[in-house]
């Protein structure tokens, strides 16, 4: 006769479950958006020009804004690690328009004048006020007692930044 039993908790001596391991990983690596840094700068009286090049980039780089980022937890003698990395960001600068970014940005410069960013930019081609959004698509890959996965996880912060006209008025 054969009688099935329902533990709490796995027996003594059994391994602990390798995601639950990578999951624990991942929180302590303390994983968020990136910080929109953005010039028109996201604040009253600051304001961009249609036809002038919008720059975006990460205002608090770091590993747990864009990784990569390796942790490693243990429990019962047996270890997970979980590596993290944004696989891509991108988002929507208002009204329907979307982006990809190539990386966490440059800051602009001033001396960058009315050049378009090398790697996160956008031209809006109409005056009004614009909610951006930029979201981190992260792959976090793991490994541990003999298994492996991958967890996709995403990250989102936004901005408002308003788009004026320049007229030029001769006699």
């Amino acid at each position: 006769m054969v009688f099935l039993v329902w533990l709490a908790e796995p027996p003594a001596g059994a391994p602990p479950d390798p995601r639950v391991l990578a999951q624990q990983a991942i929180a302590a690596m303390n994983l968020r958006a990136v910080s929109i840094g953005i010039v028109p700068e996201a604040r009253a009286g600051s304001v961009g020009l249609v036809g002038m090049p919008v720059w975006m980039w990460d205002a608090d780089p770091g590993p747990s804004s864009w990784g990569p980022l390796t942790k490693s937890v243990s429990a019962g003698g047996y270890t997970a690690t979980a590596a993290a990395k944004v696989s891509e960001a991108g988002g929507s600068m208002g009204g329907g328009k979307g982006m990809v970014c190539r990386g966490p940005g440059t800051p602009y410069q001033d001396s960058f004048g009315n050049r378009v960013s090398p790697d996160c930019g956008y031209t809006y081609g109409r005056q009004g006020v614009y909610r951006v959004w930029v979201r981190s698509y992260w792959t976090v890959d793991w490994s541990g007692v003999g298994q492996s996965g991958s967890i996709p996880l995403q990250f989102a912060d936004s901005a408002r930044i308003t788009i004026g006209e320049a007229q030029v008025l001769t006699q």
